[in-house]
């Protein structure tokens, strides 16, 4: 199901079909690197992230990730939505795309548009971001977007640092 539309863009919602997909996608260097290991090898294990994660959450919350298709070929780029995480207060933006498709102003196309989703269809007052300190595309990404550095935290499994953006809707202009 179609959740947003962007000149260039579609993101939909997360079916289990998409499993070949994000078997790729949660297995790409970039993924394993900046987000983490998610333990996901097989077909049956990506259907049971898609089912407990973002499918779960549509459920649950209303929103989640969705996948990102490049709109004239209908083929799977990408991810980006939202997520609540038990750490965060607010509702946490994050993206991921395949390496061919990096580096083409994807990821921030797909980003603002969740943004001003966020905003306008689900009334969010606030949307976080986090980034691992040498994420430095997402950061960029990030600020691009209107999202600013608020703080610099430890993960809960205190394995790493991260950095914490934000952007509040009621105290910013239109994306």
């Amino acid at each position: 199901m179609k959740i947003l539309e962007t000149p260039r863009l579609i993101l939909r919602k997360m079916s289990v079909d998409d499993a070949a997909f994000m078997l790729t996608l949660l297995n790409d260097p970039s993924w394993l690197r900046f987000i983490g290991d998610r333990g996901v090898r097989t077909l049956d294990q990506a259907r049971d992230y898609i089912l407990q994660g973002a499918m779960a959450n549509y459920a649950r919350l209303g929103y989640g990730f969705y996948v990102v298709e490049l709109k004239e070929m209908g083929i799977a780029i990408g991810m980006c939505g939202l997520a609540k995480r038990d750490y965060l207060d607010d509702a946490d933006i994050g993206f991921a795309f395949l390496p061919d498709y990096c580096g083409h102003g994807y990821a921030f196309e797909a980003a603002v548009a969740t943004l001003d989703f966020a905003r306008d269809q689900l009334h969010l007052p606030r949307v976080v971001a986090t980034t691992r300190l040498d994420n430095l595309p997402s950061s960029k990404l990030l600020e691009k977007s209107g999202m600013r550095l608020e703080k610099k935290f430890s993960h809960p499994d205190g394995d790493r640092e991260l950095n914490l953006y934000a952007i509040d809707f009621d105290q910013c202009e239109q994306l």
